[in-house]
C-alpha cells in the first residue's frame, strides 16, 4: 500500500534542505523561536518516517499528515523550552533534542489515534461511504479524509498503480473541485480558501507550501510550516461545519 506521495515528499524535503544551508552556525540559545524550529525541522522528518513504516500508521495517515502533527508538536515543544533546565544537563544538545523528540512523537500518535478507524482510501471508492455509514460526524469525517487523500495521491491511473487496483472508476474532477470550492467558500477565511484551493490544484495547478507562501505574502523562513499549519486546520474546519446532508448531496450527484 501506498503510504504517501512522493513527489511531494521529496519536495518538502529539498526545502528543508534549502532552509538549513541559510540557517548560520550558532549555540542554540542565541537562535530566533523560529530559527530554532527550523533546525529541527529534520527531527520531525526522520520520527513521522519511522512512524509511517509502523502498523499503528499503516493506511492511517500519509507521511506529509505524519510530518504535519509532529510540527505542530515541535512548534509547541519549542515554546516551552527551559533553558535553565537544559542547559544544567550533562549534554545539552542530547537533552533538548530529547525533550523535542518526546512532543514530537506525542503529536504524531494523537494524530494517528484520532484518525485511525478512519482508513484513507482513493476516491474511486467514495461512494462506498453512503452505504456502509450511518448518517453521523464520522461520515463527514471520513469523507474529507479520503477525498484530500486521492487529490494528494494523483489520477486515478497513478492511483490504481500505487494500489495494485487493475482497474479504476474515473471521477469527474471539474465537479468534485467546484463541490470542494463551494463548502470552502461556505465554511472557510479567504486565507484557508487559498491554502486548499492552491494545495490540492481546485481550477489550478498545484502549489508546494513555498510557492504558496509567496502568493499569500506569508513571508519567513519557516512559512512553509505555517501553510501546512493552515492547510489542516482548514479541513479540520471543514470536518467539524459541513453537514452529514451535504456530503450526501454530492455522493448522490456522483451516482
Amino acid at each position: 500500500m501506498k503510504k504517501y506521495n512522493i513527489q511531494n515528499y521529496v519536495r518538502y524535503k529539498h526545502d528543508v534542505s534549502a532552509v538549513l544551508k541559510r540557517l548560520p552556525d550558532l549555540p542554540y540559545t542565541d537562535y530566533s523561536r523560529d530559527q530554532l524550529i527550523e533546525r529541527f525541522l529534520p527531527l520531525v522528518e526522520s520520527l513521522a518516517r519511522k512512524f509511517s513504516t509502523a502498523q499503528t500508521a499503516s493506511g492511517v495517515m500519509t507521511i506529509n499528515d505524519l510530518i504535519s502533527e509532529g510540527n505542530y508538536g515541535l512548534t509547541a515543544g519549542v515554546d516551552r523550552i527551559e533553558w535553565d533546565t537544559i542547559l544544567e544537563a550533562e549534554d545539552p544538545t542530547k537533552r533538548l533534542k530529547s525533550f523535542l523528540s518526546k512532543r514530537i512523537k506525542g503529536a504524531i500518535r494523537r494524530g494517528i489515534n484520532n484518525n485511525r478507524g478512519s482508513m484513507r482510501i482513493p476516491e474511486h471508492k467514495l461512494n462506498e461511504i453512503r452505504k456502509d455509514f450511518g448518517e453521523d460526524r464520522r461520515a463527514v469525517e471520513l469523507f474529507f479524509n479520503s477525498v484530500f487523500t486521492s487529490l494528494d495521491d494523483g489520477t486515478p491511473e497513478q492511483q490504481a498503480a500505487a494500489y495494485n487496483i487493475a482497474e479504476v472508476k474515473t471521477y469527474n474532477e471539474d465537479l468534485l473541485s467546484a463541490y470542494l470550492k463551494g463548502l470552502m467558500m461556505q465554511y472557510l477565511n479567504p486565507k484557508e480558501y487559498q491554502v486548499l484551493r492552491l494545495s490540492y490544484g481546485l481550477d489550478c495547478d498545484k502549489h508546494s507550501a513555498k510557492e504558496i507562501a509567496q502568493i499569500l505574502g506569508i513571508k519567513g523562513s519557516s512559512s512553509y510550516v505555517r501553510i501546512s499549519q493552515l492547510k489542516k486546520l482548514a479541513i479540520d474546519k471543514l470536518i467539524e461545519k459541513v453537514e452529514y446532508s451535504q456530503v450526501i448531496d454530492y455522493l448522490q450527484v456522483r451516482d
